[in-house]
């Protein structure tokens, strides 16, 4: 059975509408279509004013023009340079000169190889005890420590003290500073290279200091001085050797951030553990 064919115009009309109601937006070919095929991107067209379109048309009796001569190919890019691989070395200078804790925070203070330091209100050098038995080391400052100029003092810091508290420790028993002196704007992720500039400055802090025992206080600061890629809940619980120059080694726990522990308060149990490994091996080395 053939199917209906329509008589007039107006069967046509009608059947075109009812095709248009129904979606169909393409007439069939003759031969079937993939339309699983992967198919290049059509470039779209250019709108142009109409005077541009008229002269771009080509005109009876005219040869249409030949195309352009495509335009010079553009020289290859230079590969990029690290615009601070020189103050790295800079900052490995000025670290290494400091024979006190109070001439590197002058180093510090007047090194300007860190962009961070033109949008911070303060340095955040430590806090605490330098004689310490045990030193704590975290990222960078926020908000409220670059407003104090002294490492966590904000909610995260009072969280750390009632941690400190919990093992019988408080800042005048503990010593206490970053990997990042300078707050990032907004507190951001400092970046690999602001992290390069400024850890020869906390590891020449660490040598200072000569604590017995090294808390790394995040991932971040886990990773930057252990050297290792590990995440810190795999790193966390575990000890580990921080070495320094001159042959110094120092036992290194990483564990988790307190501003980690205010967003995840589940996983305080596990910095508990952390706290109490860190209590028993002062313990054994008084």
């Amino acid at each position: 059975m053939s199917a209906a064919t329509p008589d007039s115009i107006a069967d046509i009309h009608a059947l075109l509408a009812f095709y248009a109601e129904a979606g169909v937006d393409e007439a069939l070919d003759d031969m079937p279509a993939n339309r699983f095929e992967e198919r290049a991107p059509q470039p779209r067209p250019v709108d142009l004013p109409a005077a541009e379109v008229q002269e771009h048309r080509p005109q009876a009796g005219r040869q249409a023009p030949s195309p352009r001569t495509p335009p010079a190919e553009r020289p290859p890019a230079q590969p990029a340079t690290v615009p601070d691989s020189q103050q790295i070395a800079f900052a490995r200078e000025l670290a290494a000169s400091a024979a006190t804790l109070d001439e590197l925070r002058e180093c510090m203070a007047g090194f300007e190889g860190c962009n961070l330091k033109f949008t911070a209100k303060n340095m955040v050098f430590a806090d605490g005890n330098p004689q310490a038995n045990v030193m704590f080391v975290g990222e960078a400052p926020g908000r409220d420590e670059d407003l104090d100029g002294k490492p966590f003092v904000g909610r995260s810091g009072q969280l750390l003290d009632r941690m400190l508290a919990a093992i019988g420790l408080d800042r005048s028993s503990a010593y206490i500073s970053n990997v990042i002196p300078w707050r990032p704007p907004g507190n951001r992720a400092p970046t690999p290279q602001e992290t390069e500039i400024c850890r020869p400055f906390i590891e020449r802090h660490i040598e200072l200091v000569k604590p017995k025992v090294l808390v790394h206080l995040g991932g971040a600061s886990a990773k930057t001085l252990l050297n290792t890629t590990e995440g810190i809940l795999r790193l966390r619980g575990n000890w580990r050797i921080y070495s320094g120059a001159a042959g110094l080694e120092i036992p290194a726990m990483p564990t988790l951030h307190p501003a980690y522990l205010l967003r995840t308060p589940a996983h305080k149990r596990l910095a508990w553990r952390d706290f109490l490994e860190v209590k028993m091996k002062l313990r054994a080395l008084s």
